[in-house]
C-alpha cells in the first residue's frame, strides 16, 4: 500500500533556523563606526572564516557574538533566539558558546587536566569524574595525554593553545568562535593548532574564525567573509572568494596576500 501524495498546496517543513544570525548589526567605539549593517547567517556544522585586514572589525564581531561588547544597533541570535535583548541571561548564552582568542588565556597555578575540566565542573555542573574522562579523551585525541599534569609554562606555545581550545570545547559548545588563534605562535607551531581545527571541523562543530592563514580559511571554510571597514564586503564559498572575487577591495587585499607567500 502506498502513502497519498502530498496535497499540492502542502506547506513545506520549515528548514532549521541557523546556529548564528546577525541582523543588521552596528557597532562604533567612540563614535567612529567598526561594524556597519552586518547581516549573516551560519548554519549548523559549518565553518564561516572572516578574513579582512587588521582593524576591518572581524574580532569586534566576534566579541559582540560573545556579548562580550554590546552591539549600537541590530541583532544576534543564537538558535533563533535573540541573545542581544537586554532580558537575556548573558551569563547562559555565554555557557552556550565557546571562545578561543590569540592568548591563551591557561590559569598558570592550574594543570593542564584542571583548566579543561574547570568550566565543565564549575559552571555546568559536571561531576569530577566525568568532565575528566572527557578531557582526558580530548587529550589523548591530539597526543597530548602525558601532559594532563603539566603546568601551561611547560608547555610550547602550540600545545598552550591546543589546550586553550580543548577548554573551549570541554563544555560541547553549540558555536564555537576562533580568533586569531594561530597569530601568536611561531610558525613551525601553527600546524599544530590548525590540525585541530581541521578535526573539529570533521567532528561537525559549528564554528565561526577570524584568521589571517589564508590557505587554510581555504581549505576549511564552508563560507567565507571579506571583511573592509567593518562591512562584509563579500561573502561566499572559499572557491568563489578565492578563485573569482567579485569586489575590487576583494581582489587587491588576496594580491597582496598571495604576493607575501600566504596563499
Amino acid at each position: 500500500m502506498t502513502a497519498d501524495p502530498p496535497a499540492k498546496d502542502a506547506v513545506p517543513a520549515p528548514a532549521d533556523p541557523p546556529v548564528l544570525c546577525l541582523e543588521s548589526v552596528r557597532k562604533t567605539y567612540g563614535g567612529s563606526l567598526v561594524l556597519r549593517n552586518i547581516t549573516l547567517d551560519v548554519p549548523a556544522h559549518t565553518v564561516t572564516a572572516l578574513i579582512g585586514a587588521s582593524g576591518s572589525g572581524k574580532s569586534t564581531l566576534l566579541r559582540c557574538v560573545n556579548l562580550l561588547e554590546e552591539v549600537d544597533d541590530g541583532a544576534i541570535l543564537l538558535d533563533g533566539a535573540e541573545i542581544t535583548d537586554p532580558r537575556a541571561d548573558q551569563d547562559a548564552v555565554r555557557r552556550r558558546i565557546g571562545v578561543v582568542f590569540q592568548s591563551y588565556n591557561l590559569f598558570p597555578h592550574m594543570t593542564v587536566l584542571d583548566n579543561i575540566t574547570l568550566s565543565p565542573r564549575r559552571v555546568h555542573k559536571v561531576p569530577r569524574a566525568e568532565a575528566e574522562e572527557r578531557a582526558r579523551e580530548l587529550l589523548g585525541r591530539l597526543g597530548l595525554a602525558d601532559r594532563a599534569g603539566e603546568y601551561p609554562d611547560r608547555l610550547s606555545g602550540g600545545q598552550q593553545q591546543r589546550v586553550a581550545i580543548l577548554r573551549a570545547v570541554a563544555t560541547r559548545p553549540r558555536l564555537l568562535l576562533l580568533d586569531e588563534v594561530t597569530a601568536a605562535l611561531d610558525p613551525e607551531l601553527v600546524g599544530e593548532v590548525l590540525a585541530v581545527v581541521r578535526d573539529l571541523k570533521e567532528q561537525g562543530m559549528t564554528m565561526v574564525i577570524a584568521t589571517h592563514e589564508m590557505a587554510f580559511a581555504r581549505e576549511v571554510a564552508d563560507q567565507v567573509c571579506f571583511l573592509d571597514g567593518g562591512v562584509v564586503l563579500e561573502r561566499g564559498t572559499a572557491a568563489e572568494v578565492f578563485g573569482a572575487p567579485r569586489e575590487s577591495r576583494t581582489q587587491d587585499f588576496l594580491r597582496r596576500i598571495t604576493a607575501a607567500g600566504r596563499l
